[in-house]
């Protein structure tokens, strides 16, 4: 929300002092102009619509919680302003089941118990998916504790090729 509240009150801003901008314009073609405002308030528009949308946030918010005998329960939460990926939330469950299986040495893990569904809220719904894993093999003398965090941002997101 806060990402949002900046953007907005700067628009405000520069809506009530457009004394701020030139009356300059901008153009185009030799037949096609736009008024520098026109310019600024399309690229206010853009930003916000950038930073509500996001693209380089990941879809799918993973948490877990471990269990006892090495069981895992593992909750997903997809974004509520996406542009793809709706139907991947059991390949997001058993990539990070995977990382878990490779990380502690393990070697498989057994799904008990998943669901996938639709929270509502006010703000519109939102997919969610949930599930239970129990890491198997050599790796069980182990106990499940010191795993890599889930990630929660792509590698692409903190490295942009810009």
């Amino acid at each position: 929300m806060k990402r949002i509240l900046a953007p907005l009150l700067l628009a405000t801003a520069l809506g009530a002092c457009t004394t701020i901008l030139p009356d300059n314009k901008v153009f185009i073609t030799p037949t096609r102009t736009v008024t520098v405002e026109n310019v600024t308030y399309l690229g206010l528009a853009l930003g916000v619509a950038y930073l509500v949308i996001d693209p380089l946030a990941p879809n799918w918010e993973i948490s877990e919680a471990p269990l006892a005998d090495n069981r895992v329960q593992l909750s997903l939460k997809m974004k509520r302003i996406y542009s793809g990926g709706a139907g991947e939330a059991r390949l997001v469950f058993q990539r990070r089941a995977k990382e878990l299986v490779r990380y502690g040495g393990f070697d498989g893990y057994e799904v008990i118990e998943y669901n996938e569904g639709m929270e509502s809220s006010v703000l519109g719904s939102q997919r969610v998916g949930e599930g239970i894993i129990r890491l198997v093999g050599r790796g069980a003398e182990r106990a499940y504790g010191n795993a890599p965090p889930a990630r929660m941002m792509p590698e692409s997101a903190t490295k942009p090729l810009s």
